[in-house]
């Protein structure tokens, strides 16, 4: 292996990691504000509102079918970070949902929600890393992700698609939707992809964020004058 490829496997590695727990972070923000379950918990409840089992055997299998879904359909998308999340993020979340409830017992509304825009931000943040290092998703990001691969529909569009279609089962079966489902169900897609641009992108390259968003915004500055001119002379 050589060294270039070494560094980049090291990357991807620390992007996958990094990305997977800041996703367990940011649930612990979204536990804490109180404003309502993320899409894909609105799904679960809803659907496990139908069933006699408990909550958490419930999730497991559903987990698991999802994870046998994603297996045949893309086993690409399985990998490191699938592991992580479905053995580790939960712990993480835990901890950090004690860690807030803790430090602030008494947080007002608007401190809850700033809580919650928080949370949704470093989510999307985490989620643009793991996604884009690469070495396996969640067995939900998945679908997402598979479903823009094969279609041309851009990610973004494809998870608000899916973010919507599962807020929209669940509240129909029995489950609570609340201010922060309603903000993620329509802005995780379109951050996450400019996060991917602006950072993650430029880290799996090893470039440095900030001098490759200048030199990209250059660039689009540069090609739209160009075409101006194009028009103009036409």
């Amino acid at each position: 292996m050589s060294g270039k490829t070494k560094s980049e496997k090291t990357r991807r590695i620390a992007m996958t990691v990094a990305g997977v727990t800041a996703s367990g972070v940011a649930v612990g923000f979204f536990n804490y504000s109180a404003f309502g379950m993320d899409p894909f918990q609105v799904l679960a409840h809803g659907l496990w509102n139908l069933t006699p089992m408990g909550y958490g055997t419930f999730y497991t299998i559903f987990s698991l079918l999802l994870f046998v879904f994603t297996l045949i359909t893309d086993r690409k998308k399985i990998g490191l970070g699938t592991v992580i999340n479905m053995f580790l993020l939960g712990y993480i979340t835990e901890f950090f949902s004690w860690l807030f409830a803790t430090l602030f017992p008494d947080g007002g509304f608007f401190f809850r929600l700033l809580m919650l825009l928080i949370g949704i931000t470093i989510m999307c943040l985490g989620a643009s890393l793991y996604f884009t290092a690469n070495m396996g998703v969640s067995v939900y990001d998945a679908i997402a992700l598979c479903l823009s691969e094969r279609t041309p529909v851009k990610f973004q569009y494809c998870r608000i698609g899916s973010d919507v279609i599962c807020v929209a089962v669940g509240f129909i079966f029995g489950a609570q939707v609340g201010l922060g489902t309603v903000i993620t169900m329509f802005f995780t897609g379109p951050l996450i992809h400019i996060f991917q641009e602006i950072l993650a992108i430029p880290l799996i390259r090893g470039r440095n964020p900030a001098a490759y968003g200048i030199r990209k915004t250059y660039l689009s500055i540069k090609k739209a004058v160009r075409q101006r001119r194009r028009r103009i002379k036409a």
